[in-house]
């Protein structure tokens, strides 16, 4: 049984070596306890894939591949966001099992086997997830945000869980890495090849330095791509919105008419006038900029915008 463990890097300089060594630590405990379930031991590789990182992270991860024949190393001709630098890793990725894990030590490695038996429970994908959560406040908001809005745009099941500390199986990445696009979002992917899908809980720990690369706007444009991306559910949804406000628009039209037959003296009101007006323009720039998504998207994709471009690799 083979695993391959994929890590983005970016400002991962003083960690990245840290959670390479948790892994080797894992998997030698493992294989002294009994071999896997085909009955050999767990073999392994490391695919460390640097986002262009403004730090020395890359020469860190050429060190770490020149002492270890486990370790792959993937340098991005520019920063990509994480996804993208995901779809590198998984490209390369040989292993029966594959794992996504970060890069600065909160999601935890040493709990792998966990992911590993739930998986061998039968599930297509297993997902960790955090009793208690280390991060803040704004991040914790976001996962909230994101997860209602997955679960009712992109079909993510409500009993589902989602970080980014998961493992799938081989024929599920060979499925994702077909994807052509440039915006890639895994969760995306992995909800359209599969619904046969797990939970186990795993400890989140603090980060070892540092602070998260994702800010507000991040985010918001990570969800942005996620949710035009892999569906026409906000196209339909701005379909119901303009239709509300066209009732909105006829009920205030029979109001006005109303009113000034039976009170004729009453002027027409200004005020509730331009509100109705500010209100109708700012709908239609709202769904003329959601449209503006799409056709953007489509737009980029003829081009062939890539998803990522490898400047260099250590294998």
């Amino acid at each position: 049984m083979k695993l391959s463990f994929v890590i983005p890097c970016y400002r991962s300089a003083n960690t990245i070596e840290t959670v390479v060594q948790e892994i080797r630590d894992t998997i030698t405990a493992r294989n002294a306890t009994g071999p896997s379930s085909d009955g050999k031991p767990f073999y392994y590789e490391i695919v460390l894939v640097n986002d262009c990182s403004p730090d020395n992270v890359w020469q860190v991860i050429k060190n770490l591949a020149a002492t270890d024949s486990h370790i792959k190393g993937i340098c991005l001709a520019k920063n990509f966001g994480q996804h993208s630098a995901l779809m590198a890793g998984y490209g390369q990725a040989t292993g029966d099992y594959i794992i996504s894990l970060d890069d600065d030590g909160q999601t935890p490695a040493s709990e792998t086997f966990k992911l590993v038996d739930k998986l061998e429970e039968g599930y297509d994908v297993v997902y960790g997830y955090y009793k208690h959560s280390k991060q803040h406040l704004f991040r914790r908001l976001g996962t909230w945000v994101n997860k209602k809005m997955a679960e009712a745009i992109i079909g993510q099941p409500k009993t589902l869980r989602t970080t980014s500390f998961f493992i799938m199986r081989k024929f599920i990445v060979d499925e994702i890495v077909r994807y052509p696009n440039s915006f890639a979002y895994i969760s995306g992917l992995v909800f359209r090849a599969t619904k046969n899908l797990g939970n186990v809980e795993v400890q989140h720990r603090r980060r070892l330095e540092g602070k998260s690369g994702y800010t507000i706007a991040g985010l918001i444009g990570l969800w942005i791509n996620g949710f035009t991306a892999f569906s026409v559910k906000p196209l339909r949804a701005a379909t119901y919105i303009g239709l509300f406000c066209a009732l909105i628009g006829f009920a205030a039209g029979i109001f006005v008419i109303y009113k000034k037959l039976m009170f004729p003296a009453v002027p027409v009101g200004y005020t509730s006038m331009l509100a109705t007006l500010l209100f109708i323009g700012g709908m239609i720039m709202f769904l003329l900029g959601l449209i503006g998504e799409y056709v953007g998207r489509i737009y980029i994709s003829i081009n062939q915008s890539p998803q990522y471009v490898v400047r260099e690799k250590t294998f």
